[in-house]
């Protein structure tokens, strides 16, 4: 029965990962906007854990696992939806500044290629691939136990870092942008609170979520090597591709950040490796837009 079972999640979730691929294509061809995928990247993952756990549960193998990580994954795209909508991303012109910086340095056609290949079709298939430990649970009944219990409080621990770490930045960006208009000095980005500690903690927290709803598949397997884990290991990567971007970017915007990148750990959070030096608190833009979403 959970062979069956898990087959027809599977497709369902796949079918589902395809029209996204399509319509997120599309839209970009007609609005030439670029990120509809990031306006779907906290909505889908949530999406295709409840495939798994409402189709186990209508055969009748309902695994309480499959429904934990339903609601963490609904928990974490709540979030990461509100934060995204409230710095502009869902409206018209919301495109993340990334794609306009690596639009402007390929040809038309390279970056079409690009947008249909890695915009719309990786990062979808991406956003499926995280949510396949539910898959792996769904072939892997069981109950709930200690190990699950510790996951689902580090996962609620890493969302509460993430919305912290979220939070400094939102508080920043809308003090900066006040200091700017007032007509006084742009302290560019920020070296204080979690990001003393790491030049993208909301970046740290988010792959650790990802690699604890990994655990609940490695659980159920019992091996970390097993499909359930290649999308934390993928997401792990495009975060740090995203990284690389980012910091060009801030460090072409604000002398002082190759002195902070000497300083601060990239992910994640520890001690400074030097004392910085007297710094009238700034802020690393990790993501105007979004955060959590590469």
């Amino acid at each position: 029965m959970t062979e069956p079972t898990a087959a027809i999640a599977l497709q369902l979730s796949a079918g589902l990962c395809g029209v996204a691929i399509l319509t997120c294509w599309l839209l970009s061809v007609v609005t030439q906007e670029h990120s509809w995928t990031d306006r779907a990247w906290s909505i889908l993952p949530p999406v295709y854990l409840w495939v798994f756990a409402l189709t186990a549960m209508s055969a009748g193998s309902a695994d309480p696992r499959l429904v934990v990580m339903a609601v963490l994954g609904t928990l974490w795209g709540v979030r990461l939806t509100l934060n995204f909508a409230r710095k502009g991303g869902y409206r018209p012109g919301g495109e993340d500044y990334r794609w306009a910086w690596l639009r402007h340095r390929m040809t038309s056609g390279r970056f079409a290629v690009f947008n249909l290949v890695f915009i719309a079709g990786y990062q979808n298939v991406l956003l499926l691939l995280i949510a396949l430990p539910a898959w792996t649970v769904v072939r892997q009944p069981g109950g709930f136990g200690v190990a699950e219990a510790v996951l689902t409080g580090l996962f609620l621990l890493c969302l509460a870092g993430e919305t912290l770490a979220d939070q400094q930045q939102w508080r920043f960006q809308r003090a900066r942008h006040a200091r700017v208009r007032a007509g006084l000095d742009d302290p560019g980005f920020v070296r204080t609170g979690l990001f003393a500690v790491s030049r993208h903690p909301n970046y740290f927290f988010e792959i650790a979520q990802w690699w604890l709803i990994a655990g609940f598949g490695a659980l159920a397997a019992g091996s970390w090597l097993q499909p359930g884990s290649l999308g934390a290991v993928l997401l792990t990567l495009l975060f740090v591709g995203s990284i690389a971007i980012t910091e060009r970017i801030s460090r072409s915007r604000h002398p002082a950040y190759p002195a902070y990148q000497r300083q601060v750990w990239p992910l994640l959070p520890w001690f400074p490796r030097r004392p910085p030096r007297a710094d009238p608190g700034s802020e690393h833009g990790t993501d105007p837009v979004r955060s959590g979403g590469p």
